[in-house]
């Protein structure tokens, strides 16, 4: 009785250990595969907006421009800028949506290697995958300006303002937002229009101070938003940008999005998860042989 109760015993340490160990590995492996999984839904996100995109005729696509450029200087013209009728957020979701998902185009950030969709609204199913686009803002399309030149000199001003999250353990998205300064670019690519916008200050405000996101002036604006100090989420951290000449066209649309570029650091665990899950099962079935004789 008493090595049938050893053994009984060594089995389920055995598992125990197994079970301690898979639960680690599932824990070390979860940045990585979400990181994956929410990589590939970008990825896709982006190709069927560019397909949308390239299948529009010369009329439709000017359809879509014309109105919401127009939608801009109606905002531009309010009162209240963040005080939206159910007319006017009905108008808002159905502008700039092509493929009806309400991806309104793409948010590059060269110097964070960051490539994104930019969607309608600033609802969680958005904010965890993707950078949504907050309501009562300028569309990101800016205003028309009166001379190539000078981008200062536009019809009307306009003031795009784009919230992503920061420090998901799922999806990199904003997270190194605070690495932006001063002078570095960022581009919005709308249809297949691309806009350069150059960082021309940084705030950090009170979630409740909404101040920085009202329109100014004779500018043409585009302020990226997240989560600070990394993770209290106390403040907003305010990345202002000024619409500057494009130096070139960026993309047409790119097919691979920011979070298909995973850190070699996230791709080892996931790729040594199994292989360590192997070597162990065979200790354990080596080592359970042995005893037998």
């Amino acid at each position: 009785m008493g090595n049938k109760t050893k053994k009984k015993s060594r089995r389920m340490s055995n598992l125990l250990l197994l079970f301690i160990f898979l639960a680690g590995v599932g824990l070390l492996s979860y940045p990585a595969v979400s990181d994956y999984w929410n990589s590939f839904h970008q990825s896709r996100a982006i190709i069927s907006y560019a397909e949308k995109v390239a299948n529009l005729d010369d009329e439709k696509y000017q359809q879509i421009i014309n109105s919401a450029v127009e939608y801009n200087r109606m905002v531009s013209g309010r009162s209240n800028q963040w005080l939206d009728s159910e007319w006017e957020l009905k108008r808002y979701e159905s502008e700039l949506n092509v493929d009806g998902t309400g991806n309104m185009g793409i948010i590059t950030i060269p110097k964070l290697n960051l490539e994104l969709p930019m969607y309608h609204g600033t609802d969680e199913s958005v904010l965890q995958t993707s950078i949504g686009h907050i309501e009562g803002s300028s569309l990101p399309v800016g205003s028309p300006h009166l001379n190539e030149e000078d981008f200062d000199d536009v019809e009307f001003p306009s003031h795009s303002l784009l919230s992503g999250h920061r420090g998901l353990p799922s999806a990199r998205l904003f997270s190194d937002l605070n690495q932006m300064e001063i002078g570095d670019v960022f581009y919005l690519t709308v249809l297949d229009q691309t806009l350069t916008y150059q960082v021309i200050d940084t705030y950090v405000v009170l979630p409740t101070d909404s101040s920085k996101g009202a329109l100014v002036e004779g500018m043409d604006l585009c302020t990226l938003i997240t989560c600070t100090p990394y993770g209290i989420n106390t403040h907003r951290l305010l990345v202002r940008g000024k619409r500057i000449p494009n130096e070139k066209k960026i993309l047409d649309v790119r097919i691979t999005s920011d979070a298909v570029r995973i850190e070699a650091t996230y791709v080892a665990p996931f790729i040594a998860a199994p292989v360590l899950l192997m070597m162990v099962l065979w200790i354990m079935v080596i080592t359970s042989g042995k005893r037998r004789y």
